[in-house]
């Protein structure tokens, strides 16, 4: 729009008359006045315009994509409050389930840590303050195998939303449905753990996913099960142990008190069953499961907007949703390619090539017995090698660092490594990791890494096309995915009933109660 102002007129103080008579104009104050509330106006519509559009643009996405926003639709999942997950809640925290008992389930996932515990590589025994749960926790000088960096060699998964997946649990989806039909929560079909061999039915496994991986973290030397209790004895030797220890059976008696015949009578309904029969090791596991599975944590701000709420993210979080929704041809960022559905992941194994960093699984690549094969290490094909299950993104801004060792800290960083991976490897920033943590063989297990998705990208197996992207857009993208966090899961106060406290029983006296670095209470 252009506006033609006479030149002869001159400014004059508002209270002093002025003559109409120049070319029949308005004064010039007056001119301007209504040049720039016609400027105000038009943008004002060009930005209404642009909502819209993007608004119009993101519900075709969202009808082409099937999402309805809710991942839990037809779920029947436990409530906290019901009498099993609570009582897994008391086990998620007793200190009684590690072989020395200085370790919990919740050493690695609290609640007010996103479900997990912020670290890249988490510390589970042996650590210096076994109260203090992430950032600050650190693995005692005086613990096996000591080189003063974390002991865990993967990043530690959230538990939030555990009961939504279907295919597999851990990131080499060692714990598996078998079931063709992966039946909705990973229940009633046949589940396969490392107890049994490939394609092979676990018995022990229990009905559902989430109770069959509550099996495996007292049985890791790393995680809880420590390096001298029940010593080269086999896993289920371990579990029956436990049992024993906390039914408060076993001679000498290896717990100060234990009242936990009481909670497992209570929970299970059976006020006369005697504790051999009712304190097992798979009671253990289902109630500890129940309480996980209680852990939904869904109601978030994109789930408001595919309902119908256009006000519930900003402008730029559906530019990036946009961008994450859009393939490589129409200038996307294609993410939806494996992070596709309402739970954002298509629950498949993709390499990737994130930085290997910390101890490693102890695979031997033919320079350094420090690498992490990945996917490879549960079915024993060499083509799956460096392939890690895509993770879901509900709740991703919660669980950072991220990646299969937790090489990146922010959401950018590892938006970035998506779009330029073998970039993202040589230019890593090294100073975005905690203290100690291993890191002399990353360039050579990393770039192995590296070789193998650019063979899979060039044999057309892989989804990623490396691409271009600007800062802004990166952000957008961040900004998308920020509106996929549930405000209870960020919230200590909502997060309580799942926090075991004051109010609960302590049935041995060594419930943990969690410190940050700073000594002051989770």
């Amino acid at each position: 729009m252009i506006v033609s102002v006479p030149e002869r007129i001159a400014w004059r103080p508002l209270d002093q008359p002025v003559s109409r008579t120049t070319h029949g104009v308005f004064p010039m104050r007056i001119s301007t006045l209504l040049f720039v509330s016609t400027l105000i106006l038009l943008c004002a519509a060009a930005a209404g315009h642009a909502r819209q559009d993007i608004d119009r643009k993101l519900i075709q996405v969202i009808k082409q994509h099937g999402l309805s926003g809710d991942p839990s639709l037809g779920r029947l999942l436990p409530s906290i409050e019901d009498p099993i997950a609570k009582l897994g809640k008391l086990l998620f925290f007793s200190k009684s389930l590690g072989g020395d008992m200085d370790t919990a389930c919740v050493s690695c996932h609290h609640p007010a840590l996103g479900g997990a515990d912020r670290l890249s590589l988490s510390v589970g025994v042996a650590a210096d303050k076994p109260e203090v749960l992430g950032p600050g926790r650190k693995h005692s000088a005086t613990g096996f195998f000591y080189d003063g960096g974390p002991t865990v060699p993967r990043n530690s998964p959230s538990t939030f939303n555990i009961a939504l997946w279907d295919r597999a649990l851990f990131h080499d989806g060692r714990v598996e449905s078998l079931s063709s039909a992966r039946l909705a929560n990973g229940t009633g079909g046949p589940i396969r753990t490392p107890d049994a061999p490939l394609d092979s039915v676990d018995p022990e496994a229990g009905n559902n996913l989430v109770a069959a991986q509550a099996r495996f973290p007292v049985t890791s030397p790393e995680e809880m099960r420590g390096f001298t209790f029940e010593e080269g004895e086999p896993n289920d030797r371990v579990r029956a142990e436990l049992a024993s220890r906390l039914a408060h059976i076993v001679w000498p008696a290896e717990l100060p008190k234990s009242s936990w015949l009481d909670e497992f009578r209570a929970a299970f309904q059976r006020p006369a069953a005697a504790a051999e029969e009712l304190i097992t090791f798979n009671n253990i596991a289902f109630a500890i499961g129940e309480y996980e599975r209680s852990q939904r944590f869904v109601d978030t701000p994109w789930r408001r907007y595919v309902k119908g709420d256009r006000g519930a993210i900003s402008h730029a979080a559906k530019a990036g949703a946009l961008l994450f929704f859009t393939d490589y041809s129409r200038g996307g960022f294609n993410c939806a390619a494996c992070h596709s559905g309402d739970f954002f992941t298509d629950e498949e194994f993709h390499v990737l090539a994130t930085p290997q960093i910390g101890r490693g699984k102890g695979d031997d690549n033919g320079f350094t017995a420090t690498d992490d094969f990945g996917r490879e290490r549960v079915t024993g094909d060499a083509a799956d090698r460096y392939a890690f299950r895509t993770p879901t993104l509900v709740n991703v801004a919660l669980t950072a660092p991220y990646g299969h060792a937790g090489a990146y800290a922010t959401l950018e960083a590892v938006i970035q490594h998506h779009l330029r991976p073998i970039r993202s490897i040589y230019s890593y920033d090294f100073r975005q990791l905690g203290p100690n943590i291993q890191t002399q063989d990353m360039f050579l297990n990393t770039g192995l890494a590296g070789v193998k998705l650019i063979q899979e990208i060039l044999a057309g197996r892989s989804p990623l096309r490396p691409r271009n992207a600007t800062e802004t857009q990166i952000s957008r993208v961040a900004a998308f995915l920020q509106t996929l966090t549930d405000a209870c899961a960020a919230s200590r106060e909502c997060l309580s009933p799942w926090i075991a406290g004051d109010s609960d029983p302590d049935p041995d006296g060594l419930r943990l109660v969690a410190l940050d670095g700073e000594g002051g209470e989770l």
